[in-house]
């Protein structure tokens, strides 16, 4: 083989990779969909994250969208129609790959084996704290929360972290 077809079998190669990769990250399980119907984000990212429709098997979805006259303690009705164009959305986009296999308990993202085992290392007083809140404030660590990306590499440590839990966080 000569140096010209060994350029172009790497160029290839090295095109197919980028490409693989292009494709992985356009369906990565952590992006919200480009979709996203407005009223999902006046509704529901309003009061909380936009959480990714991929965070939750799809019935899960289904129960919360019942639900919404009771919704964790608040009621967040909405009428028919509006419920009916979110339910589609979050349907159709509804997390069904390995990571999200199981119905968490009470259908809470933060109870999920996925969500517990990637924050494990996370003292629980991490959460409690005023700039925190709870573990469903994915935006105080995840500066990417807004669009759905909660990669590992765009954390920000939340104020008020001690010295201990910060020592962690650095690991």
């Amino acid at each position: 083989m000569n140096l010209r077809t060994r350029t172009c079998i790497g160029t290839l190669a090295a095109l197919l990779g980028l490409a693989a990769a292009a494709m992985a990250h356009a369906d990565s399980d952590r992006l919200m969909p480009h979709n996203v119907p407005r009223a999902f984000m006046q509704e529901c990212a309003s009061c909380h994250t936009a959480y990714p429709p991929a965070m939750l098997p799809a019935r899960s979805w289904q129960r919360i969208l019942d639900g919404l006259d009771r919704h964790y303690g608040t009621d967040a009705s909405l009428d028919a129609a509006t419920v009916q164009q979110i339910s589609r959305w979050l349907q159709a986009n509804a997390g069904g790959y390995e990571r999200v296999r199981e119905e968490p308990p009470q259908d809470r993202i933060t109870r999920s084996a996925w969500f517990v085992r990637k924050h494990r290392e996370i003292h629980p007083s991490v959460f409690k704290l005023a700039s925190v809140k709870s573990a469903a404030n994915c935006a105080a660590c995840h500066a990417g929360a807004d669009r759905g990306n909660f990669d590992d590499d765009h954390l920000k440590l939340p104020a008020g972290v001690d010295a201990r839990a910060r020592r962690q966080w650095n690991d």
